[in-house]
């Protein structure tokens, strides 16, 4: 069995999804108890536990009590995380793209952030709030958290003359992420950035992307 450089959860997570994929445990196969998982990677059920929950919420495994973790017979399906630039975006519905960096600033992450990214809590990011236009109306608030151990040299860019999302796809490669959709009032900051009235239904994109099994954004 191949032994893992860490023992993170994602890492965990990663390989037991390989193993998957791989078909070394095939649809409808009894996956190995947290107990044994935990010796093998050498690390605390726990942190197996979420890894297993991960596989559970994607759909791949069934967990059941006492009758154990099985893989889902139906077949899997693979999901391309396509990241669009939101300038291309923009200028593909025919309308002028403009951008405003609002807020650049490395500090202390907040812990909804780093328990997210499997990462140390309190640990330094770039966070950056800007806003992307449409023929000068608001189309995108954009809210990114940047590891910067997993990006070099990213604290060195002119954030002023182009947007995260534009500089990160050209220039930080990623192997795969999380994504969620769902809605939320504007809070009364958010609605005038959006020059929405307050309360107004917006649609939220919240993704993750990876290197591996390092978070990048």
């Amino acid at each position: 069995m191949n032994e893992l450089e860490t023992t993170s959860w994602r890492s965990i997570h990663l390989e037991l999804l390989r193993r998957i994929n791989e078909r070394q445990w095939p649809p409808g196969s009894l996956l190995p108890n947290e107990a044994d998982l935990a010796a093998e990677f050498g690390c605390a059920r726990t942190t197996v536990n979420r890894a297993m929950r991960e596989l559970a919420d994607a759909g791949l495994v069934d967990r059941r009590r006492r009758a154990g973790t099985r893989v889902m017979l139906l077949p899997i399906s693979r999901v391309v995380l396509d990241i669009p630039i939101i300038r291309l975006e923009v200028e593909q519905r025919h309308a002028q793209w403009r951008y405003t960096l609002l807020e650049r600033q490395v500090c202390l992450a907040p812990g909804r952030i780093t328990s997210r990214l499997g990462i140390e809590r309190d640990t330094p990011m770039l966070h950056l709030t800007s806003m992307h236009f449409a023929d000068n109306h608001p189309f995108l608030h954009e809210d990114r958290w940047i590891n910067p151990a997993a990006v070099p040299g990213i604290e060195a860019v002119d954030f002023f003359t182009v947007s995260a999302n534009e500089w990160l796809i050209q220039n930080a490669p990623y192997t795969g992420g999380d994504i969620a959709f769902s809605a939320m009032n504007a809070d009364r900051a958010l609605a005038e950035l959006l020059a929405a009235p307050d309360g107004a239904a917006v649609f939220v994109v919240d993704r993750i992307t990876w290197n591996k099994t390092e978070p990048i954004t």
